[in-house]
């Protein structure tokens, strides 16, 4: 069965984007590319929120074709143009879209039949409101978190409405140079 990874910058405090949505405050470099391009590299299905999947659809279809693209950008967009998307909304319209599926309800049986099928693991990228949702339904089945050395002190929080205790088993780390510092875990099931 495959899983659901859940792929996060995360400030210390637990804070997915500032008050307003803001992500100013997120450390990227090339060498945070390069660690996060080849796990990607190898998963075949993005899953994203509505918010989030119209960001990356705004910019990433054309990112590599610009003339001063970075080697990152040209290996994002060509990863992004060809992985299957699955999108949770119900306004987006599925006319005309490539390669995506929208899924409007009934999430759980949705997500669960993805699960099910052949296939790497299924990559939940940013996304904090379907990921809030997916944790409700217990669908998500680890967590790839980027601690960025910032306490911002308020904003959207990772974890929201928890009714139960979700344990954890550390996998890996990796400290980067810019101080990020990546955790890996997964969901210990009963």
């Amino acid at each position: 069965m495959r899983k659901i990874i859940s792929f996060m910058h995360i400030s210390l405090d637990g804070f997915v984007a500032g008050p307003k949505g803001e992500m100013n405050w997120i450390k990227v470099d090339q060498e945070i590319f390069d660690f996060v391009g080849k796990r990607i590299s190898e998963g075949d299905t993005a899953l994203y929120g509505r918010i989030t999947y119209q960001m990356m659809e705004n910019y990433w279809p054309t990112a590599g074709d610009n003339p001063t693209a970075t080697r990152h950008e040209i290996e994002h967009s060509k990863w992004y143009h060809n992985v299957h998307k699955v999108v949770l909304s119900k306004t987006i319209k599925e006319e005309g879209l490539t390669n995506t599926k929208i899924i409007r309800d009934n999430i759980s049986d949705s997500i669960n039949a993805i699960k099910q099928q052949a296939g790497p693991d299924i990559l939940l990228f940013g996304s904090p409101t379907a990921t809030h949702s997916l944790i409700q339904l217990n669908l998500i089945d680890g967590y790839w978190l980027f601690v960025n050395p910032i306490i911002l002190g308020q904003g959207i929080p990772l974890f929201v409405d928890i009714k139960e205790k979700i344990k954890l088993n550390l996998l890996t780390t990796h400290q980067f140079t810019c101080g990020v510092t990546e955790l890996n875990y997964t969901v210990e099931r009963q």
